[in-house]
């Protein structure tokens, strides 16, 4: 497969706007832009897998002078993707957002970047300066947002770019609705608006040349552990998992799981996850870790759902009061009713929450539960199992425990 996103990478030649051109050729306004997405089947790579077109056509339909964001926050702490691009590949990102831009009538485009990632949005800073803070009539800047998990929500990112704390808030309304400073809003993830560049440039036919009928494209995985090649890798959508780790190296220890998703994603085992088949829905959040073996997995995922509930929107009981409970469960020594104990907890969180933070959380802890069931059941009689209790799933800084 020719990479898409990453074409020219290998040159490593700093993405200015003349190599961009050069690359990619000129961005072209495109009045059936909505149409053309529609047919080429792009879904969102933030982790909703929304049709992105049906996104722009609600947009479109509310009428008002519309507001584009890209969602460039990534918050999820096993995901890299989205930083990636803006550091090799800003261009698109910010062509993406220009097109949706213009066929919108949208004047007001901007970035958002987590305040941690100041590499980057100097990069992005840079590329608006290349080719004119104005676009056409489309204006371009960057904003940083506090770095949270739950600020990469767009309910939350509308609200973090409004001055105000970044959680979830209650929907309808939408942001397409009524979003930043009262304007319809489209939100959409950076990687999202690199492929709709693409298109807008190429065609739908042109898209659907890979990936497979139902999931067409490409998209971007953060693939991380114990694999020989860590780091971001575009893949075909429709690509078994095997071949994915193929693609980074192979494996460097015995697996004993792999996290596929992030930490709203869910674990498979090695021969379950053999032909898993990696689509947007499946990928979610575009991270993959694989987890080798002789690592004790309780304690990983203790330390992940301990993340969780301190990332906690503080807005509703479950989320508030559930995972802190799941939480405290988790990291309980010898507790022989742990299992139990969880499965009661997951559901009483599960779909109940304002937002989808709970229901992320209860998704990781079920499929955990699955996997790992000897190793729950090992420290429900001694108190531990055999692993190491070292540290293998990413968390930022602040929150290593």
């Amino acid at each position: 497969m020719n990479a898409r996103l990453l074409a020219g990478v290998a040159t490593r030649i700093t993405p200015t706007f003349d190599h961009h051109l050069a690359l990619h050729g000129p961005l072209e306004s495109r009045d059936d832009l909505i149409d053309e997405l529609e047919r080429a089947g792009l879904r969102g790579r933030g982790g909703a897998a929304f049709p992105t077109g049906a996104k722009l056509r609600a947009v479109a339909q509310t009428g008002g002078r519309p507001v584009v964001v890209a969602n460039a926050v990534e918050g999820e702490p096993v995901s890299g993707k989205d930083r990636a691009l803006l550091r090799v590949a800003p261009h698109l990102v910010l062509d993406g957002a220009v097109a949706a831009s213009r066929v919108l009538g949208a004047r007001d485009a901007l970035v958002a970047i987590a305040d941690r990632t100041g590499r980057e949005r100097a990069i992005v800073e840079a590329a608006i300066a290349q080719r004119g803070r104005h676009d056409g009539r489309v204006k371009l800047r960057t904003a940083a947002v506090q770095h949270r998990f739950v600020a990469g929500e767009e309910t939350a990112l509308v609200r973090a770019l409004g001055g105000r704390d970044a959680k979830p808030s209650l929907k309808p309304p939408y942001p397409f609705e009524r979003g930043l400073d009262g304007a319809p809003t489209l939100v959409a993830n950076a990687e999202t608006l690199a492929h709709l560049a693409l298109i807008a440039r190429f065609g739908a036919a042109w898209f659907r040349s890979a990936g497979m009928a139902e999931s067409p494209g490409t998209a971007l995985a953060t693939v991380g552990g114990a694999v020989a090649q860590p780091g971001v890798h575009e893949i075909e959508l429709g690509t078994t998992l095997d071949r994915v780790l193929e693609q980074a190296g192979g494996a460097t220890e015995q697996v004993q799981a792999i996290l596929v998703g992030g930490y709203f994603g869910r674990w498979v085992s090695p021969a379950n996850g053999r032909e898993l088949r990696l689509t947007p829905d499946v990928l979610g959040a575009g991270a993959i870790v694989v987890l080798p073996a002789g690592v004790c997995a309780v304690a990983e995922c203790a330390r992940v759902l301990a993340y969780l509930a301190d990332e906690s929107a503080g807005q509703c009981g479950p989320c508030v009061h559930g995972l802190r409970a799941i939480a405290d469960t988790m990291s309980a020594p010898g507790a022989s009713d742990r299992r139990r104990r969880l499965e009661q907890l997951v559901g009483l969180v599960d779909g109940r929450g304002a937002c989808r933070h709970p229901d992320g959380a209860a998704g990781f802890l079920r499929s955990a539960l699955h996997v790992f069931a000897a190793d729950f059941a090992a420290h429900a009689k001694r108190g531990r199992c055999n692993g190491r209790n070292v540290s293998v799933l990413p968390l930022p800084p602040r929150q290593r425990r």
